[in-house]
């Protein structure tokens, strides 16, 4: 399996970029590239070409799960997993993400310390 390096990051919450930011790059040394809204990160993925998406579920305009059906539709970047982060942890929304294909659902507030952790571990299940 190829070493998880770049990720994509979508979230609508200035705050929740800058933690997640702080714990992917400057703790576990990711190469991250961040978006405040799906349609910017679609823009963006052909040119990326992440490992791997951490979208935000719930974002005006454009949800984490409409932006990776999206992605799954460009034929360069239709493979790259996707691990969701949500504040709505309900088991309905985590099932239907995870039987969808999501690696990962990370329910907020996460600890900003284990998140890389989180990720990689959910990664090396692929």
């Amino acid at each position: 399996m190829a070493e998880l390096k770049t990720i994509l990051h979508v979230d609508d919450d200035e705050d929740i970029l800058e933690i997640t930011r702080m714990a992917l790059q400057l703790v576990d040394n990711f190469d991250l590239h961040q978006f405040g809204s799906g349609p910017e990160a679609l823009a963006a993925v052909c040119e990326v070409k992440p490992d791997l998406l951490l979208l935000d579920v719930m974002m005006p305009g454009m949800t984490g799960p409409e932006l990776w059906d999206k992605v799954r539709e460009i034929p360069d970047v239709s493979d790259i997993p996707a691990i969701f982060v949500t504040a709505k942890a309900e088991n309905e929304i985590t099932d239907d993400l995870r039987a969808r294909g999501a690696l990962e659902v990370v329910t907020k507030p996460f600890d900003p310390m284990t998140l890389g952790a989180q990720i990689r571990a959910a990664w090396n299940r692929l």
